[in-house]
């Protein structure tokens, strides 16, 4: 599967814009939301290849919503990669049981997140 549009999902404008920029110069489209709501409505119009999941947002969490994502069998095709400042091996496996293809903990290096999406393309 080849990854060309890419959703971010961080409450953070500043966290928006830095993996934004970085994803634009590797030419990859991208798409933002500021919480979980907002990042449903535009996965099922929009339909990215990838979705960049913070996990500490008002409302849903990202754990929530990776979950959702998981069990929709119209979305669940669509792989997420959780990037959080929760650092915890825990939090790592807890994101990767809700559904998550893989997890970075910010701030995210800017090779190590082009190597995961390359992995999952």
């Amino acid at each position: 599967m080849a990854i060309h549009t890419i959703l971010i999902v961080d409450d953070s404008a500043t966290e928006r814009y830095y993996l934004s920029e970085m994803l634009v110069r590797a030419g990859y489209a991208v798409l933002t939301a500021q919480d979980g709501a907002d990042a449903l409505a535009q996965l099922k119009e929009a339909r990215p290849d990838l979705i960049l999941m913070d996990v500490v947002m008002p409302g849903a969490n990202g754990f929530q919503i990776t979950r959702a994502i998981a069990r929709d069998p119209e979305l669940q095709d669509v792989p997420v990669i959780i990037c959080s400042s929760k650092s915890q091996e825990t939090d790592r496996i807890w994101g990767l049981r809700q559904g998550a293809r893989d997890y970075l903990v910010k701030p995210v290096v800017e090779a190590e997140l082009l190597a995961k999406i390359a992995a999952i393309s």
